[in-house]
């Protein structure tokens, strides 16, 4: 999710939940007490140089259970953060405390509440590292291939 996909999505609500990648809610009187731009430039394994830009949020859970976020104010934080640090229409990046360290997570919109999505590392570089590459192959172009039959042994 985008910052401005974050934008849209808020004008239309009236509460904010997010959902951990388990299914939990993050308590509902969550903070978000960081909005940043996180900036990372780096060597894959193939020796190619790279640049990466998100929109960082963190959300801190706190014993302050008398205060909730409210849709608006949130959507006045991004555009301070926006104006502030001149932050383009990046993806999002999200912070939260984990049970022993901080962990991130991507962001998406889906019944009503913003989950909390599972991120995974990856090898950019797989033709590099000679790592098999996976190729999507349309079902259409298999269909004219002579199918095996049960007792074939093939499946």
């Amino acid at each position: 999710m985008t910052l401005s996909e974050i934008k849209n999505t808020l004008e239309g609500l009236d509460t904010i939940s997010f959902t951990l990648p388990n299914g939990t809610l993050v308590p509902n009187h969550f903070h978000v007490t960081e909005i940043g731009q996180i900036s990372k430039t780096f060597i894959d394994c193939g020796g190619t140089l790279r640049q990466e830009k998100k929109a960082n949020f963190q959300l801190w859970n706190a014993n302050d259970y008398d205060h909730r976020l409210h849709p608006e104010k949130l959507l006045k934080i991004i555009t301070l953060s926006e104006n502030t640090l001149n932050l383009k229409d990046l993806e999002i990046e999200v912070e939260y405390q984990g049970e022993q360290t901080i962990e991130k997570f991507g962001l998406a919109y889906e019944n009503n509440t913003f989950l909390l999505t599972s991120l995974v590392t990856d090898c950019l570089a797989k033709d590099k590292c000679g790592i098999p590459v996976k190729q999507k192959v349309k079902l259409s172009t298999i269909q004219d291939q002579a199918c095996c039959t049960p007792e074939s042994g093939c499946c």
